[in-house]
């Protein structure tokens, strides 16, 4: 499983990435507000967001589960940082990992990671071996 995920990482990106940027925007409480994740997400040239108004740790977050399916070959999900997305590391690969069975691209913003590009799937590579350690 751990070197399925590794594989998927490394993957090459589709020859043509000509689908959209969909963004994910994600506050912990209801007090909170989006604006400033939304304004980055759009100042990246997403078309569509998805935002959730909830804890991470809830693993049922409406929101994110439309963005994933709404997501096409081709598409790239953007994130204004990876704690917005996922709950832990190994979340994140795994999350990442299926973005990339699926032929979609993955960009954090604060982060400046980008899974369509070399440097960016060399990045989630090296995150991937924690799965090992962590599962076991």
């Amino acid at each position: 499983m751990i070197r399925q995920v590794a594989d998927d990482l490394l993957g090459a990106e589709p020859a043509v990435l000509t689908g959209a940027l969909v963004g994910y925007a994600r506050v912990s409480t209801r007090d909170q507000r989006l604006d400033r994740q939304t304004r980055a997400l759009e100042a990246a040239g997403c078309i569509r967001i998805f935002a959730d108004k909830l804890s991470g740790k809830n693993t049922d977050r409406e929101e994110l589960t439309k963005a994933l399916d709404y997501l096409r070959p081709g598409d790239t999900l953007v994130v204004p940082s990876l704690d917005r997305l996922a709950r832990s590391l190994a979340d994140l690969i795994t999350i990442v990992a299926d973005l990339r069975r699926r032929g979609v691209g993955f960009r954090s913003l604060k982060e400046a990671l980008d899974t369509t590009t070399p440097g960016g799937r060399l990045v989630f590579h090296v995150f991937a071996p924690s799965l090992s350690s962590s599962a076991s």
